[in-house]
């Protein structure tokens, strides 16, 4: 049959990312107690595409995809799987994304009840100029409390759920958890949040955000700080977006570094 994607095209315009974007696949993530979580994830793969060529061969993405998928390394060898679809599509150059949940068992801090706690998460591999790149990627939803309001205010202070997204980028050899990364975001807020809080847990955080008052920069601040200082992280970058309670708007501050 005739292969329409190899025709020449003449407008000479090369594309820099083409492929399949929400795709739906299992993913295997290596969690840190050694034990593994699959999850459902949304993919993006693309690749570069030449300006000689008409199209690229969207089949080609989802059948690398399926390959790694049923050696149940998907998730686990990103390169791999990101080298394949770019020797099976003859690009140069290309990029694959999953986005999914990832559950965490955190106990509430009086009680210790225990129950699980979902993080949007990230995965993502690049390869440009034969150079691969890995981003580690989360959102974490934490509390944060005013200074302003609490400095001002004979009674209280307003407070509000943030939500911190980091992306971190880390030589191949090395390895940075979950886990471990949501718990440092989490020590930079004014009180985590928890799934499950019986009235002495909420005594607790009520009064742990009173004690920790942070604006949006506090919180940006304090998580530079930790990545800086981090033996691991080459590259990160940092969003934190509190959804005010007493603003129709929400406060926002970013960040994004190369470490030295």
């Amino acid at each position: 049959m005739k292969d329409i994607q190899n025709l020449k095209d003449t407008r000479n315009v090369d594309i820099q990312k083409v492929g399949i974007n929400k795709v739906d696949v299992p993913l295997i993530i290596q969690r840190k107690n050694s034990s593994n979580q699959v999850v459902s994830a949304r993919a993006r793969a693309n690749v570069s595409l030449p300006r000689d060529y008409k199209g690229t061969h969207m089949s080609r993405f989802v059948e690398v995809l399926t390959e790694w998928q049923s050696k149940n390394l998907l998730g686990v060898d990103i390169k791999g799987c990101l080298e394949a679809m770019i020797e099976r599509l003859d690009a140069q150059s290309g990029e694959l994304l999953f986005k999914f949940k990832y559950f965490v068992e955190k106990k509430s801090p009086v009680t210790g009840l225990a129950a699980q706690m979902a993080y949007d998460c990230s995965f993502e591999g690049k390869i440009y100029d034969g150079e691969y790149k890995f981003i580690l990627g989360v959102v974490v939803p934490v509390t944060t409390l005013c200074p302003c309001s609490k400095e001002i205010s004979d009674n209280g202070a307003h407070n509000q759920r943030a939500f911190i997204s980091v992306k971190v980028s880390y030589d191949e050899d090395k390895h940075i958890w979950i886990e471990d990364l949501i718990s440092l975001v989490e020590s930079c807020s004014s009180c985590p949040v928890y799934p499950l809080l019986k009235r002495e847990d909420e005594k607790f955080v009520t009064e742990k955000a009173w004690d920790n008052p942070k604006f949006v920069e506090d919180v940006l601040r304090d998580v530079v700080v930790k990545l800086r200082e981090h033996v691991i992280v080459r590259e990160f970058e940092v969003e934190c977006e509190a959804m005010e309670s007493i603003h129709n708007h929400s406060a926002w501050a970013y960040q994004k570094e190369i470490c030295d």
